[in-house]
């Protein structure tokens, strides 16, 4: 374990005015309070924060940061406080360390739901000041150095999050160094076998490629030596995940992979990045359509650098990475670099602080955006969803027809640059032009694509388009105001239904009224309480008695809440509560069933084509002959009923949870056309308890093909599940759900 004064010597090596008494105070305070703590491996626990502030001496972070990296676990596993962390080492100090504390109180079922919550505190605490990302990684690099120690279930799930959340994270803040080494060690623990193997095939494709390596490296470094160009010229291998993931995405062999050796290019400046390719395009062909100039137009997390792929020496396709000294800080720590600086001497200094200095950096931009979700009022799962979008994606970079560069994830489509451009833009989006000529709005977009977006005030987004987003900022919006246009609809509903109740009792129907009688009803506003009687959720009698509380209703006798006699006229769209049962079949009509408020029975049935499922938001259609037809309130067919209102019914499930009945539902799956698709599809259909009841085939197009499942699930969370594990089998390129 590193001693007190070698970490001390450590930070004054590159930071000769450290505040050496803040240092020895930390490590001496940390030390007591972990006290006789020890870890998996046995050794002092104390060695975990020593080993993370170890970790972050090689990024030459400032002395504050050391500090926090030695306190940061003092308030989760110790008897340490917030107000004594402040008292001992300062508000700034205290408030770095909570924001890297976990919320250990979580009145939350779901372990995924736990994981959301803390990484929303962590993302919030990061948006406040980036050296707590710094240390989270730091942390968790060290964890995973010494996940070895750990039982196997606990380790898969650590790198699991590693590979999901903090490797990506690192990647876009443009530490990549760091995300490649966390990418290594869960790949380890994920996938030992392929790991393995791929290490084996890399030594032999080393011992045999030693001499071409050393000759490109010579060759490199001579040309540009004769264009009076100083550079120092470095091989990189491909890392063992990296191969392992082209290997899965290009279904391509190890063989015929060709990037696995690249040479960086190190020149004096900017420039002479230019000179540099200038020669070396000169000297070797090059291979069409492999250059990128990062330079020009640098990546989100601020990664700047030349790539070029020639034809070298020997006949080998030859990758090349061209950056100044500035570029490569960047490129292997990225926001951390901020923290290195150079005086006018030359002399590289270290401890700047770097919440000013990341301020207006790309990737802290990009951070900004993502925390953007938090405020939309998500869940937990969804939030954790649309980060892990914001993480994985590779980027395009497309423009305005103004010339604003927009950055989008991979597979992202004008509906995502639209919200991209503003939320406005975004919900009036009726259609786009890209490169000037008229494209669907479910075109990927390409590098370099000018896009314009035709809009139209009388536009609202439809709730399909979330399946077509790619990132988490435009599903948001788009679930915002497809909610939005539901609550409109439903307010609709109250309206008409009031309106009639108001009548029926000799009363001018007002707004007035009803905003008096809102604290009775419990609702804040007018549109609240209209919305709530359209949903059923509040009784039209309650209305009215609330408004007109000496008002008898005399077409009725009540006795403890219930109708004994008298009958309603269903034209009037009462809000009615129906108990709707299951139905194993599409077809299958439920049997007669009570109508809370009715004398006699009705014959309720569901939509003929994709049915519903406990958890949807349902109407009823009243048919000529007195049965109700349930449908989803998304469903399509509901619109032939727009003109027709007085057969409108608002009804609820009353669906005992012990009921093991199942409820139709029907998905859409667009599947790849070879050997095995349709066993997979079915796999997780059975994998997750669904039963299939029908299943339909048409062929689209040579290499795929459309299926569409009718299923009988337990409820909507259950149908959901299944539909995400079909998102996640490699055979099928999309799966939704069908309405009627």
């Amino acid at each position: 374990m590193m001693r007190q004064y070698e970490l001390v010597e450590r930070v004054t090596s590159y930071n000769p005015d450290a505040d050496e008494a803040l240092l020895n105070k930390a490590y001496v305070y940390a030390m007591q309070k972990h006290g006789s703590q020890t870890r998996a491996s046995g050794d002092p626990y104390f060695s975990h924060p020593l080993e993370v502030a170890a970790i972050l001496t090689e990024l030459r972070l400032d002395t504050a940061t050391i500090a926090v990296a030695l306190l940061h676990d003092t308030i989760e596993d110790t008897d340490a406080t917030r107000t004594e962390i402040d008292n001992l080492f300062g508000a700034e100090i205290g408030k770095l360390v909570e924001g890297l504390t976990k919320i250990s109180k979580l009145d939350l079922v779901s372990k995924r739901a736990q994981q959301a919550e803390n990484l929303r505190k962590l993302l919030l605490a990061i948006s406040d000041d980036v050296r707590v990302l710094l240390v989270k990684l730091a942390d968790r690099l060290h964890n995973m150095r010494t996940l070895h120690f750990v039982p196997d279930e606990k380790k898969a799930r650590i790198s699991e999050e590693t590979m999901d959340i903090y490797a990506p994270l690192a990647g876009r803040m443009g530490m990549h160094d760091m995300r490649e080494e966390l990418e290594e060690l869960a790949f380890q623990n994920l996938h030992a076998d392929a790991y393995k193997t791929i290490c084996q095939r890399l030594e032999d494709l080393r011992n045999s490629n030693t001499s071409l390596i050393s000759e490109i490296e010579q060759d490199l470094t001579l040309k540009l030596a004769a264009q009076n160009i100083s550079a120092i010229v470095k091989n990189r291998e491909k890392r063992p995940f990296s191969i392992f993931r082209k290997m899965q995405l290009k279904s391509v062999s190890f063989e015929q992979l060709s990037d696995i050796y690249g040479f960086r290019i190190v020149v004096g400046s900017q420039a002479e990045c230019y000179t540099a390719l200038g020669v070396v395009h000169s000297t070797w062909a090059t291979v069409p359509g492999r250059f990128k100039d990062y330079i020009s137009n640098p990546k989100q997390n601020d990664y700047r650098s030349l790539h070029t792929t020639v034809i070298g020496p020997g006949r080998q396709r030859v990758e090349l990475q061209i950056r100044s000294p500035e570029m490569q800080d960047v490129a292997e720590y990225g926001i951390a670099a901020h923290a290195l600086y150079k005086d006018q001497s030359g002399t590289v200094k270290g401890g700047r602080p770097l919440a000013s200095n990341v301020a207006d950096g790309r990737a802290y931009g990009w951070l900004r955006r993502t925390i953007e979700l938090l405020v939309e009022g998500d869940s937990p799962e969804e939030f954790l969803e649309h980060t892990k979008l914001e993480l994985f994606h590779d980027q395009v970079f497309c423009f305005t027809p103004k010339g604003r560069l927009i950055a989008l994830p991979r597979g992202a489509t004008p509906i995502d640059f639209a919200y991209a451009v503003h939320t406005d833009v975004g919900d009036t989006c009726v259609g786009c032009k890209i490169n000037r000529h008229i494209a669907p709005l479910v075109t990927k977009l390409q590098n370099g694509d000018e896009v314009e977006i035709v809009r139209s005030k009388a536009q609202t987004p439809p709730s399909a388009w979330e399946a077509i987003a790619a990132t988490g900022k435009a599903r948001a919006a788009i679930r915002r105001a497809t909610r939005a246009a539901v609550r409109k609809q439903y307010a609709g509903l109250g309206k008409q239904i009031l309106e009639r109740v108001f009548e029926r009792a000799g009363q001018q129907y007002s707004l007035d009224m009803l905003e008096a009688a809102l604290p009775r009803l419990a609702r804040n506003n007018v549109e609240d309480l209209l919305a709530a009687v359209g949903r059923g959720e509040i009784g039209s009698r309650d209305v009215i008695s609330a408004v007109f509380p000496d008002y008898q209703d005399e077409r009725a006798n009540v006795k403890d809440g219930r109708v004994t006699q008298g009958w309603f006229n269903l034209t009037d769209a009462e809000s009615m509560q129906f108990r709707i049962p299951g139905s194993g079949n599409l077809d299958q009509t439920a049997n007669t069933l009570p109508i809370r408020g009715i004398t006699g029975n009705l014959p309720i049935m569901f939509a003929p084509d994709g049915g519903a499922v406990p958890g949807d938001r349902i109407v009823g259609i009243l048919s000529p002959g007195e049965s109700i037809t349930i449908y989803p309130i998304q469903s399509d067919a509901l619109k032939n009923y727009d003109d027709q209102t007085d057969r409108w019914l608002d009804v609820r499930w009353d669906i005992n949870e012990d009921s093991r009945e199942r409820f139709p539902a029907k998905i859409s799956i667009s599947v790849i056309n070879e050997p095995g698709s349709l066993a997979q599809v079915a796999a997780v259909m059975g994998e997750n308890d669904g039963n299939i009841d029908n299943i339909k085939m048409t062929q689209r197009a040579p290499d795929f093909y459309e299926m569409y499942v009718d299923i009988g699930v337990w409820n909507l969370t259950h149908l959901n599940r299944i539909i995400h594990q079909l998102r996640t089998r490699d055979v099928v390129s999309q799966a939704d759900r069908v309405y009627d």
